[in-house]
């Protein structure tokens, strides 16, 4: 991936504004949780692995992945979101405050359960572990009606002294297109970039700043199937940006990069940065809608946005388990680029 001097010139000048930038995020906030075993031998009850724990871990996922990546953009993020009355909110909320993110939106409901994400990874002594099964828990009762109104409401208490509002929705029922709808109008007037990561109501989401998707979310959305065909890709993606009323759509494709597009132009294809022989791509969407949101914060053009999201995509995904980018490797990237 080049980039021409001045366009480098440009893009720094962008990732230095980042740490002046004051986010939100209001979305939904999962634990991920990875337990690492080495294996000591097959089980005589059935044909598998018998694995010694060694560690635990839990991390910021969903949501909570994107704050934390703002976060150690240099951003300031309020992260607006709940979490349950157990082990799992209890090691976000501690994540959060151990890094100095702000907990005082993140709510905590002793009926819900924290969604978790539980990934079991084996491996030999001093080998590399590989995930063996993943284990989700998920809330069985969606959030009451009261708790996303009081959540809407401490975003909007926020929006003022904000420059960007990133919505992720994972389906947990943090939030939802009414609520976000009318956070977009109490913004009226103030040029705050407002981002959607929606994972199965895409559709429901209109008149925002961006989506950023990823392909396989463009192909659910529209029932039809794009593989290789990029005559498709352009045609749902156009019809994804028309009928939502969105700025601007990038849509994230593994290793063929991302597709830019925006009304009365051409979409315009990113290559990825680095090899294209990820090793971990858990949370890389995160990643992604973070740098694009703080981009966008801090002054940039959409395009200028992508080639920084492109950046902290093909950095993170060169990293194992869930991720971070840091300052440091965005600015070392574009200068190098």
């Amino acid at each position: 991936m080049k980039t021409p001097s001045s366009d480098r010139t440009a893009l720094l000048a962008l990732v230095e504004r980042f740490p002046r930038q004051r986010v939100v995020m209001l979305g939904d906030l999962v634990a991920d949780e990875s337990v690492y075993g080495e294996i000591v031998r097959v089980s005589r009850e059935a044909p598998v692995l018998i694995l010694k724990e060694r560690e635990r871990q839990i991390l910021p996922g969903g949501g909570a992945n994107a704050a934390n990546n703002m976060a150690a953009l240099g951003a300031h993020v309020t992260p607006v979101g709940v979490v349950g009355d157990d082990e799992a909110g209890d090691a976000l909320v501690h994540y959060f405050r151990e890094r100095q993110i702000s907990t005082r939106r993140v709510v905590r409901v002793r009926s819900h359960l924290t969604p978790t994400k539980t990934r079991i990874l084996g491996g030999l002594s001093h080998w590399q572990r590989q995930q063996v099964v993943r284990i989700d828990r998920e809330p069985v009762q969606p959030l009451a009606p009261a708790v996303r109104g009081r959540l809407t409401r401490a975003t909007a208490a926020l929006l003022e002294s904000s420059t960007g509002l990133l919505v992720a929705d994972y389906g947990y029922h943090t939030t939802n297109a009414q609520e976000v709808d009318s956070l977009r109008r109490r913004a009226r007037g103030k040029a705050l970039p407002i981002t959607i990561d929606s994972r199965y109501d895409l559709l429901t989401y209109k008149n925002l700043t961006a989506a950023t998707p990823n392909e396989p979310e463009i192909e659910a959305a529209f029932g039809q199937s794009i593989g290789h065909d990029l005559e498709r890709l352009h045609t749902l993606g156009r019809k994804f940006l028309r009928r939502q009323g969105l700025q601007a759509l990038l849509v994230t494709r593994g290793r063929d990069g991302m597709a830019l597009f925006e009304p009365g132009r051409k979409p315009r294809h990113l290559a990825i940065y680095g090899s294209d022989q990820a090793v971990d791509v858990t949370g890389a969407g995160d990643t992604v809608i973070a740098a694009f949101t703080l981009a966008l914060a801090a002054g940039a053009t959409f395009i200028q946005a992508a080639v920084i999201a492109n950046f902290a995509g093909g950095i993170v995904v060169m990293k194992r388990g869930t991720a971070t980018v840091s300052l440091g490797e965005i600015t070392e990237a574009i200068r190098n680029a």
